[in-house]
Order: structure tokens, then sequence, then C-alpha cells
């Protein structure tokens, strides 16, 4: 029966010169693929493709035929896209009950993370990256597209296949077994479509609503950077406590609503009241108003019935030519703004009893599991690598434990088998998610709130399994022994730095900033990812990388800046690197670079196009030995000797020495055990800064929140220096004479330390200042350079930024005698700008074994990225463990 309905299909699709298919044999094959065995029940559903006319036609994306056999259960399921020319979604209609069904949320990708019919979510729902096209929940209306307006797909740059997720969340609904068909159905159409949509996300992921508070507002923004876009629905998000969500543009201080609406009613997407446009340097902010009152201890974001959501999707649409089709926000960049925010934002929306949402268990089963929370203390268990945007689905929505009233009446719901927390940003590169401290500063929030941060990379790429207890920061500083000392410059008197604030820099908004170095000029030199970000689908758990087929970055990754006017004076490194990761350059203006993708080191001739000057390591071959590298992070140059050094890095806790010409010579360092690291042993090393005239290598011992030197000829260690006020992470340092520089990653929970930069006293590791900046604020500082002159340069890895300090000193420089002997200070640069960036990625996503089956942006985002996202940075490093752990 099977092939004679084939049979009928083919002859049906050659009759129709309308399709005007590329090749009919592909279509018939591709046509064969998505056509599914489907289950008796769920009759109708066995043509998933129907021509409308002579341009358009009907896909049905429909689940074949399931039985979820426990509660939260995420299914996916995947259809190619049956033609190779570019097509355009103009219209969607849901084919789901809630009393099935919590939420659906279709993806378009290049791959699924799957061939089968269907699948586990928690495998990952697209094997690449994935745009979301839609997302349905408890019985909402179809969604329309204006007319003219698609989501583009197929062709060269659009989605080949579409990935369906569908959330069972209560399952009495299937207790007679039967097969469930849900889905959607789009209608699309062959012809060009002069706009195209797509979707922007506002995302809180540090909020906390302390118990018993009355009102607690978050507050979401971003500047907008992009072509003009055109909103025109907008759907909101929040759990049990959520009273209201309202989304604004914000132009010259005027706001605009875009948005308002309760988050307790049906979660559609609702057309805008009257059309918005958003144009380059507008602001894009949300505020989600919530209540504490009825709880017992802290809430925050995750994605469990006992935590909160704080989401607005608004979805948009571009001119043709500019069209981005998925972007992401999860800052507040402008905290001060909201002072001036609509009234109306404050005002819950009445709702009435027969439209509530209805969250959580039936009463008699709630209070048991209320009884049940409060009783056993709340673990964090393994968080296994997932697909970042099926994070972002659960984050994005809907993980909320929500049991509908259905004709079963349930009376008991399992619950959640883990508890999930999430920060995107940093959107997303290795894994970033968990509680965070947002506000690094206590003028805008209390430290008292501060929470539970994950930060970055873990070499088996997972989160171990609770959380590691607060712990005091004192203050140690090894000093060298006496008789061993050498001569230092010091520094006395006044010593300040300021952002400069007419310096346009800041607004230049590259790719996510991994490395900022100086050049032989004084010129900036930014190193950048372009498009590219670094997610939980970017290596296996062996650091190969899996994203091979995206190929190089097609745009240059190199710029060079005016240090006055930000103006790019040059750019380079176009179609070489996977993954930036590192920049420094050494005495003669050559650039050297690490790309943990490739598991290499370059050096580069910044005048020549014939190529690296040299290569270390085997392209995409990680290792430990002398040949491999494995995620390196940084390079320092000797300036005398040219000797190299190299910090790898993120799987290896290593230096390597190499000779000018590239010969291994030496390694030394070992990972970390226990909660008090030895001298030479490391967790990331991250960061080098060179002292050459006192034959000292830095190394900025990221996840053990230090500073650790080294005689570089003896590789003997001189002394740790380390500060409570560093809090856990140490990310990038810069050293010129007399002074070291460096800055600092989030809180983690229990501690308070802000985000911020750092000027010390060489000589006896004092802090002398700590920096911020004025416009925008730290997320991610990822890297910093400083010069002689006392200006510094800061990249931050989630906001994409670069802000230039300047120093207001009054000092005296004066020459130290040690060991009996007296050394001249040496003027300029003393490292030839050897700090080197080192790029942790944001926008990750993890998906929880028994929790998700799950999703998340990004994206990077995202991180995405935002693909307009902020995005999060390199995989995480380990959880920490509440037994003595290295993380």
């Amino acid at each position: 029966m099977a092939g004679v309905r084939s049979l009928l299909i083919l002859l049906l699709i050659f009759q129709s010169s309308c399709w005007g298919f590329r090749s009919p044999l592909s279509v018939f094959k591709r046509f064969k693929e998505t056509t599914r065995s489907f289950s008796n029940e769920c009759l109708g559903t066995t043509r998933p493709v129907t021509p409308i006319d002579s341009s358009d036609f009907a896909l049905d994306i429909r689940m074949p035929g399931v039985t979820p056999k426990q509660s939260d259960t995420y299914f996916c399921m995947s259809m190619r896209l049956p033609t190779d020319e570019e097509a355009f979604v103009i219209d969607f209609r849901p084919r789901a009950s809630m009393d099935t069904v919590h939420h659906m949320l279709l993806f378009g990708c290049n791959m699924p993370s799957s061939t089968g019919s269907y699948w586990f979510c928690d495998e990952g729902t697209c094997a690449d990256k994935a745009n979301i096209l839609y997302a349905w929940a408890r019985n909402a209306p179809p969604t329309r597209l204006p007319k003219g307006v698609g989501f583009r797909v197929g062709g060269e740059a659009g989605s080949k296949y579409f990935v369906l997720q569908v959330h069972y969340g209560d399952i009495s609904a299937f207790r007679d077994n039967h097969k469930d068909c849900s889905g959607v159905s789009l209608h699309l159409t062959r012809l060009p479509q002069p706009l195209i949509a797509g979707m922007y996300l506002l995302m809180s992921v540090d909020t906390v609503i302390p118990a018993g508070e009355k009102v607690v507002n978050s507050d979401i923004s971003c500047h907008y950077k992009k072509y003009p876009m055109h909103v025109f629905a907008y759907r909101v998000h929040t759990h049990h406590l959520g009273q209201v969500v309202s989304g604004y543009r914000v132009r010259n201080g005027q706001w605009t609503l875009i948005g308002r609406q309760s988050p307790q009613l049906p979660q559609a997407f609702y057309p805008v009241e009257h059309p918005v446009d958003v144009s380059f340097g507008d602001i894009l902010a949300a505020r989600c108003v919530f209540t504490g009152e009825g709880r017992t201890e802290a809430t925050h974001i995750g994605g469990t019935s006992s935590d909160e959501m704080c989401n607005l999707y608004i979805m948009y649409y571009m001119e043709a030519m500019h069209a981005v089709s998925f972007m992401t926000c999860t800052q507040n960049v402008a905290p001060d703004m909201f002072r001036n925010i609509p009234p109306e934002a404050n005002i819950p929306i009445p709702v009435k009893s027969d439209m509530v949402m209805m969250h959580g268990h039936h009463k008699e089963t709630e209070n048991k599991d209320k009884t049940s929370l409060l009783q056993q203390p709340k673990q964090e268990e393994v968080l296994e690598q997932g697909d970042f945007y099926s994070l972002l689905s659960k984050l994005l929505g809907e993980r909320d434990d929500v049991v509908h009233v259905h004709k079963y009446n349930p009376t008991e719901k399992a619950e959640s088998e883990s508890d999930l927390v999430a920060e995107i940003a940093n959107v997303v590169q290795k894994k970033d998610l968990g509680r965070s401290d947002a506000r690094e500063s206590s003028e805008h929030e209390e430290r008292s709130n501060a929470i539970l941060v994950r930060d970055r990379i873990h070499k088996f790429h997972r989160l171990e399994s609770t959380l590691r207890p607060a712990e005091s920061r004192v203050f140690s500083l090894q000093q060298p022994l006496p008789g061993e000392g050498t001569w230092e410059s010091e520094h006395t008197g006044d010593f300040h730095v300021e952002e400069a604030l007419d310096w346009p820099g800041v607004y230049l908004l590259p790719g996510q900033v991994s490395g900022v170095a100086l050049d032989p000029k004084n010129n900036l030199v930014i190193f950048h990812r372009g498009d590219h970000v670094w997610d939980e689908n970017s290596f296996d758990s062996m650091f190969v990388y899996q994203q091979r087929g995206l190929g190089p970055i097609e745009e240059d990754t190199i710029l060079v800046i005016d240090p006055n006017n930000a103006a790019v004076i040059q750019s380079s490194g176009k179609n070489l690197f996977y993954l930036p990761h590192g920049l420094s350059i050494d005495k003669d203006g050559n650039y050297w670079v690490t790309d943990v993708a490739l598991h290499q080191v370059f050096k580069l001739d910044p005048n020549s196009k014939e190529g690296p000057l040299l290569i270390l390591g085997r392209s995409m071959q990680p290792g430990s030995d002398r040949n491999h590298f494995c995620q390196p992070t940084d390079v320092a140059v000797e300036p005398n000797t040219g000797t190299i050094y190299v910090s790898d890095g993120y799987c290896n806790s290593r230096i390597v020495q190499f000779s000018p010409s590239g010969n291994f010579i030496t390694q030394w360092g070992e990972e970390s055990s226990g909660i008090n690291p030895k001298p030479g042993q490391f967790s990331v090393p991250h960061s080098l800064a060179l002292v050459p005239h006192l034959g000292q290598l830095c190394v900025a011992d990221r996840e053990n929140g230090r500073i650790q030197c080294f005689q570089t000829d003896t590789k003997e260690f001189v002394r740790e220096i380390k500060h409570a006020s560093f809090g856990r992470n140490v990310f990038a340092i810069s050293y010129v004479p007399g002074l070291l520089f460096a800055v600092n990653g989030k809180p983690y929970f229990g501690n308070q330390e802000p985000v911020q930069g750092f000027v010390m006293n060489f000589s006896n590791g004092e802090i002398i200042d700590i920096f911020k900046p004025v416009r925008k604020h730290f997320d991610m500082p990822h890297d910093i350079a400083a010069s002689a002159d006392g200006t510094v340069y800061v990249g931050d890895a989630h906001t994409n930024t670069v802000w230039k300090f300047t120093s207001t000193e009054k000092m005296e420089h004066r020459s130290v005698k040690k060991a009996g002997i007296e050394v001249q200070e040496i003027k300029g640069k003393g490292s030839g700008g050897l700090n080197l960036g080192n790029f942790f990625a944001n926008r990750q996503g993890y998906s929880r074994k028994g929790f998700d089956r799950l999703s998340t942006e990004g994206s990077d985002q995202e991180k995405d990225e935002d693909d307009g996202s902020e995005s999060e940075e390199e995989y995480s490093a380990p959880l920490p463990a509440p037994t003595p752990s290295s993380s």
C-alpha cells in the first residue's frame, strides 16, 4: 500500500509543472525521506507536502504517532525542506491541544541532531546553528504574518531542515496509550518576499526574587545596532510569580510601548497595537514584575516550577537585503534609564480566574511537593553537554511544570528531576549557564543577591555535580627570598585610571572580542570572532572541533584601530581562523594568535598576504605532547631572545616553551588538585605577561583566581599574587614597567566581588587602583592591554566592546635596589603588548538528563549571538564541588 501511495505522489509531482523543482528525482527521494509511517490514530497526516497553487505549498510537520511514558518528555523530529530552492514561510497553523501538549517550538537549521523519525531532545535539536521560527503554548491562536513578510528557508543561506520540539508536560492524558501527532502546518511560497521575518528575544538570566518581597522588578535592555526592524507581534513568558511583562523601544529618552501582557494568560504571539520600528541607536527594553509573596526562599532564574523566567519574544520583519533571523538580549546596559519607565509597566494586569494559567500540581500533590521542596536540600545534578538552542527553548520557555486541566483531571505530577539554572551571555560559548550576579556594582543592586555563576570550561565538557561552598579569599603574596630579588621600578603617589569618555571605539561592535594588544606604533589591535561562536556543539568529548563544515571565518578577524579616533586603519585574518582566542604582538610587530578549534598557534606578518610565518600544533588535532596543543589560550614572546611561551590551555594545564624557530624546548605545570592549589599547578592558564628585565613570566591562573610568576630561565616559581577582590577568576593580565594590570570574572555564589579592572604595584603586588567603565559595563572582560603612558584597553567577549582607559597618575618613578644590583627602568612597553586575548565563549547550552529534553541563545545566542545575541564565552570551568576540588 505504501508503494502505491508513493507512486501516486510521484505522478502528482510529475504532472504538476508548477512545482518547478530543480530535480523531480531528488524531490521524490527527499519526499520519501520525510514521509512517515503514521499510526492509524493520526489519519490525515500521511501527506506532509500538499501543493496549493503554482508557487505555494503546505508542509505538515507532525510527531509520527508517539506516546510519552513520563512527564516532562521532550520529543524532537525533523523534516527536510522538499526543495533546494529558496522558499518563504508565510503562515503557521498549530495542530495541538493543551490537553496533551505543553508547548511546541519550531527551529530551522541545516542538519538535525538525529536522523531518526523522532528522538529525545536531550540529544539536541540541531547539529549546527538553529533559528527559532515559531513558538506555541496553551491553545494559542495561529500566528499571522503581515502580507509580504516571510521566514526565509532553503536556497544558499536558508535552513534546509525544520526541527519540531514538543514538550509533553503532564502525561495523564496518555493513560489510554494513544498515539500523538501534534505539530504545526506551514504555508510556504517560492515567490520572493520583500520583507524577512525574525525573532528577537529579551531574557533575564540573573533575576533574584527574595522570599516574601511584594514587588520585584527584572529589567533587560540592549542597544540596537542593526538595520531597521519593524515589530508586529510579541509574546511574554514567566512562571508562577510573574505579574506583568512589558516591552519598549526607547529613543531619545522617549518610551514607546511594544507590548504589555500578563504572563498568566495564554502565551500566544499577540499583535502590537501600533506598528513599532526600531533603528540603529535605539534601546530595546523590557521589565518583568514579580512577587515573592508566598515563597519561603529566594527564587532564581531557572527551568523548574520553583524557579522563574523573564522572557519577551519580539517578532519583527526587516528588508530582505539586511535581514537577521534571530537576535537576543540578556543584559541591562542602561539600568538608570528604568527610573523613567512608564508607570503602566509596574501595574499588574487583572486576569479572570477562568483564564489563568494553572501552574503547579493538583492541590493535594502541590502541598506535598512544597513540603518536599522545603525538607530536601537543593542539589545540582550533573549537567551533560546538550544543544544550546534546545536549552534556549526551556529558558524561553516553558519548563515551568504546568499541569493542564483535561479530561483525566490528574491528581499528581512527578517532581522535576533536576534544577536547571541558566545564564546566557557569555549566549552563548562553552557553557556559561548558571545563576549569575549581573550587577557588578553595588550602586545598581545589593550584593546580598549574589547567585550561582557557573564559570567556564571543563576539560570533559560537563559541570560537576554540586555547588562549591563560599570560601573567603585571603590575600597572599609570596615574595622572593632574601638575596634572590632583582631591581624593579616602583610607583608611589596617586595613580588612577578612568574611561576615556570621548573615545568612540566603544561603539565599534565587532564580533566577540577575544584579544587586544598594542603594536609598536601604539595602535590598538583587536582579535575577534566575526559570526562564529563557541557553543556546546563546537567540540566533542575529545575536544575535536565538530563544525568544520561552517568553514573559516569569512571576514577580517584582526583589526588595527587608531588609538585616538578609533578608525580602522588596517584589517586582516580573513578565511584563516575558526575560533580565535589569543593575540600578542612581538617587538617587531608580528602578530601571535591562537585558535582553539584548530589547536594551533600562528605567527603572522601584518603587512604580508603570503600566509603565516610560523605554525605550531597540528590542525584540528588536540593533544598534549610536544607537537600538539589542546585549546591553547595565549602566547608571549621574549623581546630579547625571541623565545616563545604558549599557555595550553583549556584541556592541558601547562606552559610550553619553544625556540624562535618553533622547536620544542620544555614545558612545565600540572592540573590543580584540591582547594589549595600548589605553585605550578594550573586550572586554565588563560593569559601571559612577560617581565623581561626581571626574567619572569606571569600567568593568569584563571580558575584558581590568582597570578603566578616564574623565572623564565629556571622555570622556578617566584611568587603568587592573590587578592580577595579578585573573586575566583583572573582572566587576563598585562605588564608595563612597575605595574601589573588585570581583569577578573563574574562572582560565584556567596561571593560579592564585582567585575572590574585592577592596577597593582608589581614590586609588592598591592592593588593601587580599581577601575570600571562608565559607558556600558563589564560583563565578560576577557583581555587587557596596557601601554607605558598609562593607557589601558579592555576587550569584553560578552558585550563585543573595547574600552579605552587613561591614567591620571601623579607618581614618581624610582629604581629599587635588590640583590645589590641597580637596574635602570626600561622605557616604553615592557613586553611589546605581550598580553593576549583569551576567548571564553558565552551562548551555551546544557541539557540535563531527566530535566531537559531541552533547549535554549543561542548564542550565542549566543550566544548566539546574537546572531544578534548577547553571547557567552567558551565552555565553563567545572562547577565547584562541595568536597575539595580544583575547579
